[in-house]
C-alpha cells in the first residue's frame, strides 16, 4: 500500500500527516511521527478530515442554474466554462472591467492564489479582487508592517515558546483552535515558565493560564497601554534595546501615561490589582512572547490593538532576541500565504503592493505583460461584497474556497447582495450555503487530490503531495483557472502543473518581502519545509529602512457598538474545538460532534432575562436575530454572550464596521439583546 506525506486540511499548522488509501475510494490518517510542527499529533478533525473522501455531498459535476425552472442542473465542463465566459465578457462589455469581482480564500494553495490574482488581473482586467484572508489575521499583519516593516505571522518556530519565561495569550484559545499547539504551553509550564491568558471567556486555553484575564470584549488596547504605563513606572523598560533597535518610544511614553490601573479597571473592568501582577509577571522575566490572535484583532480597532501589544514587547527588549517576541497565532490554513500572492486588493506576488511602479514592473515582466495594462488597487473583502450588485459596483463574482453566506459580517445583507448579481460563480467541493446561491457551480479538488504548497504560521512553506485520484468529473482550481483564462482570450498562458506554477510564483516573488525564489518542491520535500527569510527574524535588525522597529501610538476609541438600554450585553463570537471555519466540510464528517449553535452565558445574566440551561434563547442585534439553545455557564462574564460562528446565523449578527488600516470587519464584539 502507498503511502503518502502530505499535510491536514484545517488551521495554520498544517501539520503533517501520512495518508494511505483503504477501500476503493477511502483514505487512512497515519501520524507523521517526523515533521517538527506537530511530531505525529493531530486533533480530531485531522484524525477524520479523510472522511469526506467518498461522500454522498461531494460535488462531482459541474451544475448550471436552469432560467426556466430556477434548478441547479448537470452540465458537461465545457459546456459549464464556455457559459462562464460568455456570460463574463457580456458584463464586462455592458458595465466594464471592473463589473466582474473575484473572491478568494485563505485555505487555498500558494498556487491557486498566486493564479487567482494573475486570472483577475490578466485575464479579466480587475481590480475587483480580495479574499476571506481580510477577516483572519489583516489586522496584525496591518499592524507588523508598521511595526516591523514586514509581515509574517510567526517570526519564529513555534517551538521556541517552550524556551520563553512568559507567554500571554491574547485573544487565542490554542486549545480548541489548534490543539497539537497546546503541547507547547504544558512543556513551558513543566520547566517553570508561566502562561498567561486574556479572554472574556475562560476557555480550556485559560484553564492552562498561570494568571487569567477576563476583560470586557473590545478593550484589549486599554489592557495593553495600561501594562505599559506599568513597566514604565517599574523601571522595566530594557531603555538600552529601545536606545539601540527602535524609534518613536517616547511619544508611546508620553501616551501611556495617562493609562494609570484605575482608569484600566474601568474601561475593562480587570482589576487593578490583577493588571499590577500581570506587569510585576513581565517586568521579572528574562523571555516573553506575546501571541496575539482573532479575539484581539478581529475589531475595527484591531490594528491599533496589536500595536499596543507589539509595543509592550519593544519596551521589553523581546523582539528579535531568542524565545522571545511577538507573532501571530494565524488562522487559516494558508492564512500567511494567502495573502503574500496576489489576491487581496492592493497587493501583487512576493507581498509587492500593487501602486508601485517598480512592483508593477517586476511583476508584469514575469507575466509577459504591459504594466500599464495591470489594473490598479480594488476594494477590500467586505467592501467588495457590499459592492455586490450596486450602481458602480461589481455585477459577477467569481468564488474560491469561501463560503461567504456563512462567515461574511452582516451576512444577511451580504447574501441579499450575492442574489443581486447577474452572475454567480462558485468553486466547491460540497454544495455550502453559498454554491447553494451560484448560477453556475464547478466542483473542485479537495487537499488529498491534489499537490501543492501552504505557508503555515510560522512562515514555513509546506508541501501537500496528491494521494488520491480525484473522483471522475472533479477538476483542480488551477485548471479551472487555465480554462477560464484560456475561453477569455488572456494573452498569456495560463500552467496547471502545481510545480511549473510554483517556479513561476518563485520568480514574481523574487526581490519581494515574501521573497519564495529560492524554494523548490525539491527542498521542501528534502528539508521537511522551507521558511521563506529566516526560521528565526529580526535578529540583526528589523526590515524597516533604518533597521529599527517602530514604536506606534495609539489610542482608544472603542468598539464601534456599546451596550445600550435596547441591546445590553456584548456578543462576541469564535471556533469550537469540533468545527472548522464555515463548517462546509467538518460539518459533513460524521465523526465529529454537530451540536449546531448555542448562546453561552452567565447564570447572573440567564436569571434576568429568564433564560434556562438547553432551552432556546433569542440573539437580537441591530442586524438581525438567532434562536439557538442557552448554555448557562460560570466562565464567560455576566455582561457577555458568546455564539460560535460555524453555523448559518452567527454572522446575521456580527458588526460590519470596518478598521480603518487593516479593513477588517468588528467580528468579535456588538451591542446584543437576549430573551429567554
Amino acid at each position: 500500500m502507498s503511502v503518502t506525506e502530505t499535510h491536514c486540511p484545517y488551521c495554520s499548522l498544517q501539520c503533517g500527516m501520512r495518508v494511505a488509501r483503504s477501500g476503493r475510494v477511502g483514505i487512512e490518517i497515519r501520524p507523521w511521527e517526523e515533521f517538527p510542527v506537530n511530531q505525529g499529533a493531530l486533533c480530531r478533525k485531522g484524525w477524520t478530515a479523510g472522511e469526506l473522501r467518498g461522500s454522498r455531498e461531494r460535488l462531482t459535476s459541474p451544475l448550471v442554474r436552469d432560467r426556466t425552472t430556477g434548478e441547479l442542473r448537470r452540465a458537461e465542463w465545457d459546456e459549464a466554462l464556455d457559459l462562464v465566459a460568455t456570460r463574463l465578457r457580456a458584463v464586462q462589455d455592458a458595465h466594464g472591467a471592473d463589473a466582474v469581482a473575484v473572491f478568494g480564500g485563505g485555505g487555498l494553495t500558494n498556487e491557486k492564489a498566486y493564479q487567482l490574482g494573475k486570472l483577475a488581473r490578466v485575464a479579466l482586467g480587475t481590480s475587483q479582487i480580495d479574499y476571506n484572508g481580510r477577516w483572519c489575521m489583516s489586522s496584525a499583519a496591518s499592524a507588523a508592517n508598521q511595526a516591523f516593516g514586514i509581515d509574517r505571522g510567526l517570526p519564529f518556530p513555534l517551538a521556541d515558546v517552550e524556551q520563553a519565561d512568559v507567554v500571554v495569550l491574547v485573544g487565542s484559545n490554542l486549545a480548541e483552535t489548534m490543539p497539537p499547539a497546546a503541547r507547547h504551553l504544558d512543556r513551558l509550564r513543566e520547566r517553570g515558565g508561566r502562561v498567561v491568558v486574556v479572554d472574556p471567556r475562560l476557555t480550556p486555553t485559560a484553564e492552562r493560564a498561570d494568571l487569567f484575564v477576563q476583560p470586557v470584549p473590545g478593550t484589549d488596547l486599554a489592557l495593553a497601554l495600561g501594562l505599559l504605563h506599568l513597566l514604565d513606572a517599574a523601571g522595566a523598560v530594557d531603555e538600552e534595546y529601545v536606545a539601540t533597535r527602535t524609534t518613536g518610544f517616547d511619544a508611546v511614553r508620553r501616551a501611556v501615561a495617562a493609562w494609570w490601573p484605575e482608569r484600566v479597571e474601568r474601561v475593562t473592568g480587570v482589576a487593578s490589582d490583577e493588571l499590577r501582577a500581570l506587569a510585576d509577571l513581565l517586568a521579572g522575566a528574562e523571555r516573553v512572547v506575546v501571541l496575539t490572535a482573532r479575539g484581539a484583532e478581529q475589531h475595527a480597532q484591531g490594528t491599533a490593538t496589536v500595536l499596543a501589544w507589539i509595543n509592550v514587547a519593544l519596551a521589553l527588549g523581546m523582539p528579535g532576541r531568542p524565545s522571545a517576541g511577538y507573532g501571530c497565532l494565524t488562522g487559516q490554513g494558508n492564512g500567511q500565504g494567502g495573502r503574500e500572492h496576489g489576491q487581496k486588493a492592493d497587493q501583487l506576488p512576493g507581498y509587492r503592493m500593487i501602486d508601485d511602479p517598480a512592483a508593477r514592473e517586476h511583476v508584469a515582466r514575469v507575466w509577459g505583460v504591459d504594466p500599464a495594462s495591470l489594473p490598479g488597487k480594488g476594494r477590500s473583502a467586505y467592501e467588495l461584497l457590499d459592492a455586490l450588485g450596486t450602481p458602480g459596483g461589481p455585477r459577477a463574482l467569481l468564488v474560491h474556497g469561501s463560503n461567504i453566506v456563512v462567515s461574511a459580517p452582516n451576512a444577511t445583507h451580504v447574501t441579499r447582495r450575492l442574489e443581486a448579481l447577474d452572475l454567480l460563480v462558485v468553486c466547491d467541493l460540497v454544495m455550502s450555503e453559498t454554491a447553494a446561491l451560484a448560477d453556475v457551480v464547478l466542483p473542485v479538488t479537495q487537499w488529498a487530490e491534489e499537490t501543492g504548497t501552504m505557508t503555515n504560521l510560522e512562515g514555513r512553506v509546506v508541501l501537500r503531495q496528491r494521494a488520491v485520484t480525484p473522483p471522475e468529473g472533479v477538476r483542480s482550481d488551477l485548471d479551472v483557472i487555465a480554462g477560464l483564462a484560456e475561453r477569455l482570450g488572456a494573452p498569456v498562458p495560463f500552467a496547471t502543473d502545481p510545480e511549473e506554477v510554483f517556479a513561476e510564483l518563485g520568480r514574481a516573488s523574487a526581490g519581494g518581502r515574501a521573497d519564495y525564489s529560492g524554494i523548490t518542491y525539491d527542498r521542501i520535500r528534502a528539508e521537511g519545509g522551507v521558511f521563506w527569510g529566516t526560521p528565526r527574524m529580526f535578529a540583526d535588525g528589523f526590515a524597516t529602512p533604518d533597521g529599527r522597529a517602530r514604536f506606534v501610538v495609539t489610542e482608544l476609541v472603542g468598539a464601534a457598538e456599546q451596550p445600550d438600554a435596547a441591546y445590553p450585553v456584548h456578543l462576541t463570537t469564535g471556533r469550537v474545538l469540533a468545527q472548522y471555519q464555515s463548517g462546509a466540510q467538518t460539518r459533513r464528517i460524521r465523526s465529529l460532534p454537530d451540536d449546531g449553535p448555542y448562546v453561552e452565558m452567565h447564570p447572573l445574566l440567564a436569571e434576568r432575562v429568564g433564560a434556562h440551561d438547553g432551552q432556546p434563547v433569542v440573539v437580537r442585534t441591530r442586524r438581525g436575530e438567532l434562536s439557538a439553545p442557552a448554555r448557562v455557564v460560570s466562565t464567560i462574564r455576566p455582561d457577555t454572550v458568546f455564539v460560535p460562528f460555524h453555523w448559518v446565523g452567527a454572522n446575521r449578527l456580527t458588526n460590519d464596521a470596518l478598521d480603518p488600516s487593516s479593513r477588517m470587519p468588528e467580528f468579535k464584539v456588538c451591542a446584543a439583546e437576549v430573551c429567554g
